[in-house]
This record gives structure tokens, C-alpha cells and sequence, in this order.
């Protein structure tokens, strides 16, 4: 079965979160990604935790379907090696220290002399250019940058979130730049260099709170889990102690909620609950006869009213709930997937395709592929012997 990146090379100078997802999301369409690791340790992120049958729960999570290549990237042949990989490569994604690649001699200028096919990605905090450009950038602290923690969190404590949304950002950026890149080269023959910057991925998704706050307008306010601007939208305890994820999205739903719901129709026409605005100025008031209303209900009896009535809800699930999720079983979204510790459950990338399956191979150890590359260069047994002097 072809699938749309079968042929495609792409390098990876990569560690940690952005670059290792752009790239396990090239693999996932059949590309052939080699990650180039430091000797020993290789990325980092493999020691973050031991929560996968001893290896990290983000490097299991974003590195299947690659091959490891590990080079000291300081010794002269290690470095020949990767110059030899790259004249022959596609794609070069890089998420290294600001300035690092292009110190070794690894800008898009000076490889497309070499290979003016190539196409160069660069991820780094604040991009290639500017005031911040040579700034240290972590996740969260992008997060902080691009004021995503003054609209997420409780009115007292504003909090990041729980997982690494400027990382994710910047690699979904990265992933469908480069295939913008190859489509483009599909036309011109020529590759191109693309600049993919945290900042301004985190910008994009900040779109709603930023136009909110337009012209000096006071921004949303941190509201938890409910939303900012829309009531009643988000969690509400039933009588039973469990906790049911609600939302309206409209005049009609709001009746629809009062009538079957609440079982108060008189409730909709309330002056303070009229409109979306008028519920959200008197939320306090409404939350009260809510919680009143579901007191004497199980949250399973409220979701079965709220399903009844057509109106949006969800469990609030843990992780287990998600291993565990009934939709994702039926819809058989998982796979065994083998890693150096043995297979291994593994989510299918989002979006069924009809015409290819996605490629779901193995989880590599550091430098597992080191014998194999190099013989593909045509490198002898003495010479890669020689790496390691």
C-alpha cells in the first residue's frame, strides 16, 4: 500500500518535544526519518521518566517509525557522515540551540549549495531574527511569552497546561510547513528553508483571547474549566459526587435545557438568564440553581437527560478513562507498537484515510541503526570504528 510520504528522506537533529513530533507525524505517512542522536544518552527526552516499562512516556509517545543514527556531531567524520546523509536527504528538521546548526555548518544556505532540493526546517523559540532570537525557550515558558497563562487557570492562580501546547504547536506548524515545502517542490524542483517559530505558533492559537482583549477591551478572565465568555459551559457536580462536562451553544439549546434539563421552563424566560450575556454577568445565580436542580440527580441520570435534550456533555475522564475509552475501542484506533522494552499500545494518528493505513513501526534504541546507515554511505567496518576515537 503507497503511502503519501513513501520515498521522502528527512533528517532530524532533534530533541525533546517539537521537532521528534513534527517528524514522527512524516514517519506516520511513510516517510523514512533518520534521528540523529547524541552517542550514549541520545535525546534527552529518553530520560524524562521510566513510566513505559522503563522509558519515557514522551519519547515512546514521538519517536516510533524512526531510525537512530547516534554521532558526535564534534568528531570531523561524524559530522562527514551527516553531510553525506543530507546530499541525499529531503527534508532537514533541526531543533538544536539558537545558532548551533548554522555554527556546524548546517544553514539552509550553505546545504542547498550541496543539495538545492533540500528542504530546511528550523524550530527554535522566537525564530531567526528579532530581539528574543537567541533566547533559551521551554514550554512553558512560551506559554508565558505568549500569555497563555493569563487566560488559563483559577481567578487566584493562573496555571500552564498540562501538557506541552507551545511544543505541540510549533510541531503541527513544522509538520504541515513541510508538507507545504514538498508540494511546492513538486512544482519548482527547488526546496526551501522554513523558520517555524513557538512564539508565533502560540500567537496563532491565542487568535480568540487576543481579538477578545482588541483595542484595550479587559481580556477573558481565568475561569477554570468553565469558559470565558459562554454560561452555562463546563463542569457541574450531580448529587451523586461525579462531575458532568457541560455546554450551550445557543438561545435554543438554552430551552431545550430549562424545559428537559432542569425541568424548569420558566427558567429561560428569567430576565437574568435571558441572553448569553445576561447568564454570564449573573453566573454565581445561575450556578446556584443549577447545582440545586442536579443535587437530586446521579451524574449518569444527568447525562441521560442531557442526551435526551441534545445538549453537549462529557465525563471528565483521567488517563485510565482514556486507555479505557469505549469510542476509541470501537473505532479500533490502537496498535502494538515495539520499543527496546518490548510492544507497547499505541493511538493511530487522528483522521482515517481511505487509500493508506499509517505506518506504526518500532520505537528505536540509541544508535540501533548506526551499522545499517552507514552502509548505506558506503562506509567500511574500519571506518566506523573510526567514529568512536
Amino acid at each position: 500500500m503507497t503511502r503519501p510520504l513513501d520515498g521522502i528522506t528527512v533528517v532530524s537533529l532533534e530533541h525533546a518535544v517539537a521537532a521528534p513530533f513534527a517528524t514522527r507525524q512524516l514517519a506516520d505517512l511513510g516517510a523514512r526519518v533518520i534521528k540523529v542522536e547524541r552517542p550514549g544518552s541520545g535525546d534527552f527526552a529518553r530520560g524524562y521518566d521510566q513510566r513505559v516499562r522503563g522509558q519515557s512516556s514522551h519519547f515512546t509517545w514521538i519517536n516510533r517509525s524512526k531510525e537512530s543514527l547516534a554521532l558526535d556531531l564534534k568528531h570531523p567524520l561524524a559530522l562527514q557522515a551527516l553531510m553525506q546523509l543530507l546530499a541525499r536527504a529531503d527534508v532537514l528538521v533541526q531543533n538544536l540551540a539558537p545558532g548551533a546548526s548554522a555554527r556546524m555548518g548546517l544553514s539552509y544556505e550553505a546545504l542547498k549549495e550541496h543539495n538545492p532540493r533540500l528542504i530546511v526546517c528550523d524550530i527554535s523559540g522566537y525564530g531567526a531574527d528579532g530581539p528574543y532570537r537567541d533566547k533559551k525557550a521551554y514550554d512553558l515558558l512560551i506559554q508565558s511569552e505568549a500569555g497563555f497563562l493569563s487566560v488559563t487557570g483559577t481567578p487566584e492562580t493562573p496555571s500552564k497546561s498540562g501538557i506541552s501546547v507551545a511544543d505541540i504547536a510549533a510541531g503541527m506548524y513544522a509538520y504541515s510547513h513541510i508538507l507545504s515545502a514538498l508540494l511546492l517542490r513538486a512544482t519548482t524542483g527547488e526546496g526551501s528553508h522554513v523558520d517555524v517559530s513557538m512564539l508565533e505558533a502560540m500567537g496563532e492559537w491565542m487568535g480568540y483571547p487576543m481579538y477578545y482583549a482588541f483595542d484595550g477591551a479587559p481580556p477573558p478572565p481565568r475561569t477554570g474549566a468553565s469558559h470565558a465568555s459562554i454560561y452555562p459551559y463546563g463542569p457541574f457536580t450531580a448529587g451523586d459526587g461525579g462531575t458532568v462536562m457541560l455546554g450551550l451553544q445557543n438561545e435554543r439549546e438554552w430551552k431545550a435545557f430549562c424545559d428537559s434539563v432542569l425541568q424548569r421552563p420558566e427558567v429561560a424566560t428569567d430576565a437574568r438568564f435571558c441572553s448569553n450575556a445576561q447568564r454570564n454577568a449573573h453566573r454565581d445565580a445561575l450556578q446556584a440553581l443549577i447545582l440545586q436542580e442536579f443535587s437530586a440527580l446521579s451524574a449518569a441520570q444527568l447525562v441521560e437527560r442531557l442526551d435526551a435534550a441534545g445538549i453537549a456533555n462529557a465525563r471528565v475522564n483521567d488517563m485510565a478513562g482514556l486507555w479505557a475509552h469505549p469510542q476509541l475501542a470501537a473505532r479500533e484506533r490502537w496498535r502494538d507498537v515495539d520499543t527496546p522494552a518490548g510492544p507497547v499500545p499505541a493511538l493511530l494518528p487522528p483522521g482515517v484515510n481511505s487509500a493508506f493505513d499509517y505506518r506504526m513501526d518500532a520505537v528505536p534504541a540509541v544508535g540501533q541503526h548506526n551499522a545499517a546507515i552507514l552502509a548505506e554511505l558506503g562506509w567500511s567496518a574500519e571506518q566506523m570504528a573510526r567514529l568512536h576515537h
